[in-house]
């Protein structure tokens, strides 16, 4: 098991090398993901059945699940996980419904009336990955937001096993949010087929997920072109900040639980002392050893490190310099710590707010900006399935009071046409 580095007070000036995630080098795939879409784009489900042969391995008869397989999967699901579903569409139901926005009437000015009214994205694609371990909760998370927006049509793409079988509990969660149209499809054509529609895929507005390498440039491909995607992404990481208060075996259980996502999942905690230092990175190690996936863990921890700090405030400079994923703030005076951090995609306050459970079942959003990317972007919300239209209406007293202001701009830009359209309306006001 590959050790994990510890850092003593590093200066600032190495802080951006210690921030570093994973080194990905995708120009080996970029021409492989543009050449998949390309080919989805022009040839429609031909392409994709001929890639689920070449690249999964799968003989496909339908691209879309049947009601059967909804029916089948719901027999194999076990009562246990579907109470557990049950509580987190609960959770997740209420956190997301509370962020519905509301339509903003204002007069800005005598007989100007402006509004900016919500309205729900119409078609939306929803990329549930099914490789080393089927996402079923990211169903809940993106299919029960985009059914609180209101969004007209929700459009499912996962893969299947070698057997051409979606897994039950991805089938089961989508039933349970109201998803109709599931389909067998994964990778970067999945992208490709929600971003331009195919004989079987309907093309959507917008595409929400998470995936490997092939998944994420495949939408940042199409996001140039023609369909808006959720936000940028990454590996999976999660940073803990923790002091004396903090306990090793909490902090090593909270790096583990990342570090199973993927090779290239990073873990990262910082901290102010080396005893703690020290303490935490024999749980790691101990605690690796018991679980089933040991060799995703390995590869993660290489990419994972321990910083400590003398000082607090270099502690929370750091962890908004990193921007993580997931934030774990186990320190004396936790809320006082979160009040200074400002880059982040989704913050755990306390020495029982596991990132699982953010995950799974408190309500609030898993997909999140990787990368460094919270530092501008936030997670998937409601408002991630929304979009805001501005209305204005403008009486005659309104365009007699605004008229001088427009005139003297438009004409200011040498836009002698937007002046006129003004000018006329004044010259016949009644």
């Amino acid at each position: 098991m590959q050790n994990i580095g510890i850092y003593i007070n590093p200066p600032q000036e190495v802080w951006p090398e210690l921030c570093k995630r994973a080194e990905q080098d995708n120009s080996a795939i970029a021409e492989r993901v543009e050449a998949i879409v390309g080919r989805v784009a022009s040839e429609g489900d031909a392409a994709l059945y001929d890639l689920a042969a070449q690249i999964d391995g799968v003989k496909l008869d339908s691209l879309a699940v049947a009601e059967e397989e909804f029916l089948q999967a719901e027999q194999k699901v076990s009562a246990e996980v579907k109470g557990a579903i049950e509580v987190a569409v609960k959770n997740i139901t209420a956190f997301h419904r509370a962020q519905m926005p509301a339509c903003i009437e204002v007069d800005t000015s005598a007989g100007v009336k402006c509004i900016q009214k919500p309205i729900a994205i119409r078609r939306v694609g929803l990329y549930i990955p099914g490789g080393t371990a089927p996402l079923f909760s990211t169903v809940l998370m993106l299919a029960l937001p985009a059914a609180i927006a209101g969004c007209g049509e929700v459009v499912l793409c996962t893969p299947t096993n070698k057997q051409g079988q979606v897994a039950a509990e991805v089938l089961y969660a989508a039933r349970r949010c109201g998803v109709e149209k599931v389909f067998k499809v994964g990778g970067a054509q999945a992208v490709a087929a929600m971003a331009y529609g195919t004989e079987s895929v309907p093309k959507v507005d917008k595409i929400f997920g998470p995936g490997n390498r092939y998944v994420t440039l495949a939408k940042q491909l199409v996001s140039g072109r023609n369909t808006s995607i959720d936000m940028p992404a990454g590996p999976s990481e999660v940073m803990i900040m923790a002091d004396e208060s903090a306990s090793a075996e909490f902090v090593a259980a909270d790096m583990l639980s990342q570090a199973e996502h993927g090779r290239d999942s990073q873990a990262m905690v910082v901290c102010n002392s080396e005893q703690l230092a020290d303490e935490i990175v024999c749980e790691v190690l101990r605690q690796a050893q018991l679980l089933d996936r040991a060799d995703y863990v390995a590869h993660s921890l290489f990419n994972s490190r321990v910083v400590v700090f003398d000082n607090r405030n270099d502690m929370i400079a750091f962890a908004n310099e990193y921007a993580a994923e997931h934030l774990i703030v186990s320190m004396q005076d936790a809320w006082g710590v979160v009040e200074e951090i400002y880059a982040a995609g989704s913050v755990f306050v306390g020495n029982y707010s596991p990132e699982s459970a953010g995950d799974y079942a408190s309500g609030t959003n898993h997909t999140l900006p990787t990368s460094g990317w919270a530092h501008s972007c936030s997670g998937v919300n409601i408002d991630s399935f929304m979009r805001k239209m501005t209305i204005q209406e403008i009486s005659a007293d309104g365009i007699r009071g605004l008229a001088p202001t427009i005139i003297a701009m438009a004409e200011a830009e040498g836009l002698e046409a937007h002046a006129a359209a003004v000018k006329v309306r004044i010259k016949n006001c009644k």
